[in-house]
């Protein structure tokens, strides 16, 4: 007879601990431990059945389902591969199912079966959603059933090429006592969903909100497990939305893709430097033009700063699509190699568009920027500034340094400031290189 030990669950993240306290150890929630009984079998584990093997000459390649929407299927590495698992994280209200439902339309537009599984609108909710979107196809099977066991039951049913489960916190097994989204119940949906679709061959995607701490909900439980992670990311006051591959075992990952949420949807923008750049005020002290990478993407990006006089003691300091430690430390390097007390002034950055280009070659066009604000005076609407700022003042080279200033020069910036460590490797017919060694050379520069 198996014996029985009495232990405490928590009702948030299924988290189990020996005693009653009023914390859960795992997730932090309060009150949310409740008894249980859990039972402790004795019976001896049999061992399985051999498994099949196969050799690795496999004559039938897997492949590519290709949505036609051209900034995805790069992001992914061509389109979905065929039979793998894709997870689209991100925060609520971010665009994660408009996205889903626009896949949708394109694979059934290129007659491809597919199946949408929402627990979290109605059909009709659907439909209004489809028609805003454009959707005119009634191909598309829709189902309200999020019961591991029903969605199965209706995957092998139907056999679709690709499935939508949106969301996965909303899929809950009738074998476990968790409620929906528990961290129990998110493995055990996904891993059965992830057998399946490996077995009947179908791409399945994923939908999962995140926290703002990125566990509870979800999303980072299951990263190692499937095959790829898309997170769609963007402020909700911009339009802006950029879908990033953080993990891809079919293609490159932390490649980007970027769409402007608009009444009809997501909509590609295959050159983001015309938007990011149209609405940039000629003269302006304070604003410099960089380029900056997204996997082996460049993005030419306006980088503004403000200095103003601190009014109190302690003067503030705030960055928005950089890194703040790193400002920090930019602002300590301009106060001893340019001799300017920046501890007066309270200091503002920010790159335009609500990106976040959290990467050494910041560096310089961060200064550059400060430092216009600081002397109050424009720098040249022609010119772009690149690199990297070592403790001493000294520029030092980035990577892909050649692609940043080839796009620069394509953009029509024909004045380009770079570290002079690059000089023997970058040659651009088109625009003036002005390399430099430190920030003393970049402020002759400048102005």
């Amino acid at each position: 007879m198996a014996k029985h030990k009495e232990q405490y669950k928590c009702t948030v993240c299924d988290g189990v601990t020996a005693k009653w306290q009023g914390q859960c150890p795992h997730c932090g929630g309060w009150n949310t431990l409740e008894e249980y009984i859990k039972p402790e079998h004795t019976k001896r584990i049999k061992p399985g059945s051999v498994p099949p093997f196969y050799s690795l000459s496999v004559s039938e390649q897997p492949s590519r389902y290709v949505s036609g929407i051209k900034e995805f299927d790069r992001v992914v590495g061509g389109g979905l591969m065929e039979g793998s698992i894709v997870l689209l994280g991100g925060d609520p209200g971010i665009g994660k199912s408009t996205l889903a439902l626009q896949l949708c339309k394109q694979f059934i537009d290129a007659d491809i079966k597919t199946c949408y599984f929402s627990g979290e609108e109605s059909v009709a909710q659907l439909a209004v959603r489809a028609k805003r979107l454009g959707f005119n196809n009634s191909k598309l099977k829709i189902s309200n059933e999020m019961e591991l066991s029903s969605v199965l039951a209706g995957l092998e049913k139907e056999k679709p090429r690709v499935a939508v489960i949106d969301s996965i916190q909303t899929s809950f097994s009738s074998n476990l006592d968790s409620l929906p989204g528990s961290m129990n119940q998110i493995r055990e949906c996904a891993s059965e969903l992830m057998a399946c679709g490996k077995k009947e061959n179908i791409t399945i995607i994923l939908i999962g909100h995140i926290t703002k701490g990125g566990i509870i909900a979800g999303p980072k439980l299951l990263e190692h497990t499937v095959d790829t992670v898309l997170y769609l990311e963007g402020d909700k006051q911009h339009y802006f939305r950029v879908l990033r591959s953080v993990k891809n075992r079919f293609g490159a990952t932390h490649e980007i893709g970027i769409f402007e949420m608009k009444q009809t949807g997501l909509t590609e923008i295959e050159n983001p430097g015309d938007i990011f750049l149209s609405e940039r005020k000629e003269g302006a002290t304070g604003s410099v033009v960089t380029c900056g990478m997204e996997g082996t993407r460049p993005l030419l990006v306006e980088v503004q700063a403000l200095a103003a006089r601190a009014a109190y003691g302690t003067p503030q300091r705030h960055a928005s699509g950089i890194d703040a430690k790193r400002l920090q430390l930019l602002l300590a390097v301009i106060e001893r190699q340019l001799h300017i007390l920046v501890v007066q002034y309270d200091i503002f950055v920010n790159i335009v568009g609500g990106l976040a280009l959290k990467e050494p070659a910041m560096d310089l066009p961060t200064i550059a920027a400060v430092y216009s604000s600081l002397k109050n005076t424009a720098i040249r609407s022609n010119t772009v500034v690149i690199g990297e700022v070592g403790l001493t003042g000294e520029a030092r080279n980035v990577v892909r340094i050649q692609q940043r200033v080839d796009e620069a020069a394509r953009m029509g910036f024909n004045r380009i400031i770079i570290p002079a460590s690059s000089k023997k490797t970058v040659k651009n017919k088109d625009a003036e290189l002005l390399f430099i060694s430190d920030l003393e050379e970049l402020a002759r520069y400048l102005f």
